[in-house]
């Protein structure tokens, strides 16, 4: 890539920093990694740069689904298409 181009480009921000986007996303003003995971309820994880963990039941049964975040739309778990259906 041409370093050039950075100069004539607006960088991507995150809060109050610059970020990489070709290594990195912005998930609720921190910056993460690609590869980094969390928790989607219990022994299920999700990359958050890439998708979105959402609770599908409440109560002492709770069931938790992975949906893909949409490219350039702001993605919602109402919305978005299922991954997969974390174990319970």
């Amino acid at each position: 890539m041409n370093s050039g181009l950075w100069l004539c480009q607006q960088a991507p921000r995150c809060g109050n920093h610059m970020y990489n986007p070709m290594e990195q996303c912005c998930h609720h003003d921190t910056i993460l990694s690609f590869n980094r995971t969390n928790l989607c309820g219990p022994g299920c994880t999700f990359w958050p740069c890439f998708e979105l963990c959402c609770p599908e039941s409440f109560g002492p049964q709770k069931r938790f689904v992975v949906r893909l975040k949409v490219l350039g739309m702001k993605s919602r778990c109402s919305t978005s298409p299922i991954s997969r259906v974390c174990p319970k």
